[in-house]
């Protein structure tokens, strides 16, 4: 052991913060015709629930059980440091940017924390991913758009980059202000 090891080994952390954006489906018999690679971890497509763009299962009851699950096994305050959906988003008529799909995804995934907080679950935070889009890490596309303000850049590195406030962004900032009590 190094100098200091035995110190560190008697204490524990204050919380277990984790990141939920889908739930996996595994089976002895997964094969090529109907697994899905999403995010590098191969896994069946469910037919219960909705998919993303991306084949990402959309999945706000499995988040409270990921929860209840990570509280039972660690019984630490938990902080969810990302949550959010990956969609292609596109600019209407007026320049804006109707992204209900998003809201839809963060209404749902919010309402399943906080029935897990209603099992017992501590819970410290909430953070979306992200604010603003950005390139996506297990893709490289821009096209997988996160953010709640829409920027004008294209896969080919191709746009002004101007910024633009999506719908969800109104929506997000009311459930803020509300403490997540106004999911509306």
């Amino acid at each position: 052991m190094a100098p200091g090891d035995a110190e560190i080994l008697k204490n524990s952390v204050d919380f277990v913060s984790f990141s939920y954006y889908a739930s996996r489906c595994a089976s002895a018999e997964m094969n090529e015709h109907n697994s899905s690679a999403a995010n590098v971890v191969k896994s069946l497509k469910n037919p219960y629930i909705q998919a993303s763009d991306w084949g990402w299962g959309i999945d706000p009851l499995g988040l409270r059980i990921t929860m209840n699950m990570m509280f039972d096994r660690y019984q630490k305050p938990l902080f969810l440091v990302e949550n959010g959906l990956g969609a292609k988003d596109d600019i209407n008529e007026q320049g804006e940017i109707d992204d209900d799909y998003r809201i839809s995804y963060l209404r749902e995934h919010i309402k399943a924390m906080a029935e897990a907080i209603e099992d017992g679950i501590p819970v410290m935070g909430y953070t979306s991913w992200g604010c603003i889009d950005l390139v996506s890490a297990s893709t490289g596309e821009m096209s997988k758009r996160y953010g709640f303000v829409y920027v004008d850049r294209d896969d080919q590195g191709n746009g002004t980059l101007a910024r633009t406030r999506k719908k969800s962004f109104y929506w997000y900032k009311k459930v803020i202000a509300s403490n997540g009590s106004d999911l509306s």
